[in-house]
């Protein structure tokens, strides 16, 4: 075929594509106001999955598992704001990291609230104001973020869904060489995924100013002469500033999990992982005995984290498994007194 004939036949199957991508959003419009009438949830992860899971098994073409989950994840979003359009809260501002997370889940047409912190991102979504939010719960660097340990345990709101990121830090500025920048901007966690760059660069011995993200350095440092910023690609570009190194972070495999909080459960999706806080009375035997009980119900425990909120000692513990699992539901019931139940949603990785 000439190229004119192959563009023509593209052409058709993209007529084709925008009439049932049509007759798919009336489906979807009157799903919105079926949930609607009864109160029920537009984002449901375990539902979407179940989609991927059978378009993937039943694929026999060209496209990856990942271009799938590119272009039917989009398709969701769009229909999601079909149904019922929804605030998406996050750790702003724009191009932060976390943004850039809640885009891939909720895609470009969502309304997106920045928040400057963590715990306004719960505020707001406990409000009302934003149906979802997100936010990191670790880097695989840095460790727990205990920011939103605190807010899981002050607030009922529910972990919906956990998104693994791939994190690359740019040295992002307007200067010419590394010999003219006196000051770099970021965030406190990007020095240190970035010590020994700077280091080896000679910059650990410039001024490093924290700042609340890596977004707004990007700003500050097109706007300063002899500056620079620690940030993300896509801050850089957004705001114009030209990058003279990529991929600085110390660690290869630099990763942050992020967690999307809702007022609701998910249902059970076969392939599940739950989050709770643990209250252990303080005397000797106390988690072995509560861990045994995981262990005689063969449930594999993912994560186990000690943390001290508000001078009381507590254990951010996961595992393989929805909350409702019938073997769950009677560990859940022997230590009510001792638990708190995060959340249930759909495992993406063990651990990051």
């Amino acid at each position: 075929m000439t190229l004119d004939e192959l563009r023509t036949k593209i052409d058709t199957i993209d007529d084709q594509l925008l009439k049932l991508y049509n007759q798919r959003m009336e489906y979807v419009n009157q799903v919105g106001e079926l949930k609607n009438t009864t109160g029920a949830p537009i984002y449901r992860p375990e539902r979407e999955q179940a989609i991927l899971n059978r378009l993937k098994q039943q694929n026999d073409g060209k496209l990856t598992d990942e271009a799938i989950d590119a272009l039917f994840l989009e398709l969701f979003a769009v229909s999601r704001n079909l149904e019922r359009p929804e605030a998406i809260a996050y750790l702003g501002p724009k191009a932060s990291f976390t943004h850039q997370v809640a885009e891939s889940r909720f895609g470009a047409m969502s309304r997106y609230i920045p928040m400057g912190s963590i715990k306004a991102v719960f505020r707001e979504v406990n409000r009302g104001t934003a149906k979802f939010g997100v936010i990191p719960i670790e880097n695989s660097s840095n460790g727990i973020v205990s920011d939103t340990i605190n807010c899981l345990k002050e607030y009922d709101l529910k972990i919906i869904a956990e998104i693994f990121m791939d994190i690359h830090h740019t040295l992002a500025t307007r200067c010419d060489s590394i010999n003219e920048i006196k000051k770099i901007y970021s965030k406190d966690i990007a020095f240190d995924q970035c010590r020994i760059f700077l280091q080896d660069c000679g910059l650990d011995e410039v001024e490093l100013i924290p700042i609340e993200s890596t977004a707004k350095a990007a700003k500050l440092a097109m706007e300063e002469d002899n500056s620079a910023a620690i940030c993300a690609n896509v801050a850089a570009k957004l705001y114009n500033l030209p990058i003279l190194f990529s991929n600085i972070e110390d660690c290869d495999n630099n990763k942050t999990r992020f967690f999307v909080i809702s007022n609701f459960d998910n249902l059970i999706s076969g392939n599940d992982k739950t989050s709770m806080l643990v209250y252990l009375k303080n005397r000797p035997g106390a988690l072995v005995e509560f861990l045994n009980d995981f262990e005689r119900c063969e449930v594999n425990l993912t994560k186990i984290k000690s943390h001290i909120v508000e001078g009381e000692s507590i254990f951010f513990i996961e595992f393989n498994g929805h909350q409702k699992d019938l073997h769950i539901i009677d560990i859940i019931e022997r230590h009510k007194d001792e638990v708190k139940i995060l959340g249930s949603y759909i495992k993406e990785n063990d651990d990051i």
